[in-house]
């Protein structure tokens, strides 16, 4: 065992004032997990830590939250004396210890002199963002690890904008963090202790009232009778989205709400999915088969933290269609802006904003009703950077932005992705085109007849323990030192290395292969795990045709791998 490892352990087990809880579980461990619990700390990817809940520098515990919390209240600290009246948002999620470490983060700001706003039960993380705009706070905290699987936790930061913290706040916090030396010798309040104080204040209802309001005003239906008509089959899959989403459509008289009943309670252990992700189809089991008992219109569903969501509808043959998340962007974004458009409500400076992985069938529509489109770089923090860049400027009025990866977003009161906003507009998109007698899938069939048919696909591959980073690393280098010349029959045309800071992009880790036909190819890491992912993008005249252009590079990348 790597003797820094064994150093850091004993150090950990011999600490007298360790929880007794991670102490016994450090005395379970093997060689190979105490290696992989100490061989390095928890990385601040792009937005703050994620990792397995446990002892160890390389685990989420209460002194690894501690330690991040830290770094985040020393450069409030050094920005301005006002952080500290203006505070810190805090909110978490259903997962194990998550209001465990909610409370240390607040612990650790209050023992620092810097207010805090604490929700007293589980949030949405778009209510986290929410709430920082909404209370003029200096930084916003969510305890969360959105959608992986249970044994996970994580630790999310938040700028006054609501919006993730960007690259050169990061670096800042980072710098703080790993002048740290001990993370367990650092002072920390109790809850009790900080509201005696007056630094820590238990938040109300009216923040969650302000922001129903304020996603009640995004509805393009309002209250009819003809929303009662809608079955909608829901699924918060025991996260945090049950109560918020069923308030706001309850109050746009979609009455005919069912909500899967084994999913509905939040649970720390997602006892009924083998991961709480609703970009994947396996997700909605039960779901489904609700929906078919009930013969339900449409189907929706929200991750832990709320701000992803997946969908279903009944198709042409009875049956349900599921939507990727480019799908669903392309029906969102369609719909919207037929709808401004009719009532001569599209302001002449609209624009719509993705990721750069994201399906070029939402920039075709975009242009199509003289709406201009943007890209950023995977990461909501810079679809809201761009937001806070036209609000400043003055220079264009924000409609729509998402990700492929089922994150969208329509109001800019809130500055991440929102599944709450998009569950009520997948609802009334829905009944809007009941009222009609269409389908969803006949709709996305003739948004591909009219602008091409896109294809989007992605490969994930995930290399766990200690030598994961360095392989996702070595496949990185691979395809950026030895480019493919061409991919599945197609030349490549350009290729793009985004950490040379493309296109006015800040430098981030993702390449791109643009090929003569109009496909393109696109791998980044993750940020917050050892993951690559690969990302694909095709359009074609036909829907055999992209099916089988697509397959082909993936066959390609597959074997380059």
């Amino acid at each position: 065992m790597n003797k820094s490892c064994l150093k850091a352990y004993r150090s950990w087990l011999e600490d007298q004032k360790l929880d007794e809880d991670l102490k016994q579980e450090l005395l379970t461990l093997n060689e190979a997990e105490i290696e992989d619990a100490f061989y390095r700390y928890l990385d601040f990817g792009t937005a703050g830590i994620r990792g397995l809940i446990g002892p160890g520098t390389n685990r989420m515990n209460r002194y690894t939250v501690r330690r991040t919390t830290e770094g985040l209240a020393r450069v409030l600290l050094r920005q301005k004396d006002v952080n500290k009246k203006k505070g810190v948002v805090i909110a978490w999620d259903s997962r194990r210890k998550s209001p465990d470490f909610a409370a240390e983060a607040a612990g650790v700001l209050a023992r620092n002199g810097i207010r805090v706003h604490l929700f007293p039960s589980l949030r949405p993380t778009p209510i986290l963002s929410f709430a920082v705009r909404y209370l003029k706070a200096a930084a916003g905290i969510m305890i969360t690890a959105s959608h992986n699987p249970a044994p996970y936790n994580g630790l999310k930061i938040y700028g006054e904008d609501g919006a993730q913290m960007p690259p050169a706040k990061v670096s800042r916090i980072k710098k703080e963090i790993e002048d740290i030396e001990n993370e367990r010798a650092l002072p920390v309040w109790s809850i009790n202790r900080g509201r005696e104080a007056g630094l820590i204040r238990l938040l109300q209802d009216d923040v969650d009232q302000a922001f129903t309001k304020n996603v009640l005003n995004l509805s393009l239906r309002g209250k009819r009778e003809s929303n009662a008509e809608l079955s909608v089959v829901f699924t918060p899959l025991h996260g945090t989205g049950n109560r918020p989403v069923r308030r706001i459509l309850d109050a746009l008289g979609f009455s005919r709400l069912h909500v899967v009943p084994e999913q509905e309670q939040p649970d720390p252990d997602f006892p009924t999915v083998s991961v709480p992700n609703p970009e994947e189809p396996e997700s909605f089991t039960l779901a489904l088969q609700q929906a078919r008992k009930l013969d339900a219109d449409l189907v929706i569903g929200t991750d832990p933290d709320t701000d992803r969501l997946g969908m279903l509808a009944k198709n042409t043959s009875g049956d349900y269609t599921w939507f990727d998340g480019n799908q669903i962007g392309a029906l969102l974004l369609y719909y919207l802006l037929s709808e401004l458009k009719g009532r001569g409500q599209l302001p002449p400076d609209g624009v719509m904003i993705q990721s750069l992985v994201s399906s070029g069938l939402s920039r075709a529509i975009a242009q199509s009703f003289g709406v201009n489109s943007d890209e950023m770089p995977t990461g909501f923090k810079y679809i809201a950077e761009k937001i806070e860049e036209y609000e400043v400027g003055n220079h264009h009025t924000f409609l729509f932005g998402y990700e492929e990866s089922h994150g969208y977003l329509l109001g800019s009161f809130v500055r991440d992705k929102d599944a709450i906003q998009a569950a009520i507009m997948c609802c009334e998109l829905a009944a809007h085109y009941r009222e009609k007698g269409v389908t969803l899938d006949e709709v996305l069939h003739q948004i591909h007849e009219t602008y091409g048919w896109y294809r989007e696909a992605i490969i994930s591959h995930t290399f766990e323990g200690k030598s994961g980073p360095q392989r996702v690393s070595s496949i990185m280098d691979a395809f950026r030192n030895r480019p493919l010349k061409s991919i599945g029959g197609v030349a490549v045309r350009e290729i793009k290395d985004y950490t040379m800071g493309v296109d006015g992009f800040p430098s981030i880790n993702m390449i791109k292969y643009f090929l003569d036909d109009g496909g393109w190819i696109a791998l980044r890491p993750s940020g917050t795990e050892p993951k690559i992912k690969f990302y694909f993008g095709v359009a074609a005249d036909s829907d055999q045709a992209s099916r089988s252009r697509l397959e082909k590079m993936k066959q390609e990348i597959q074997r380059a791998l």
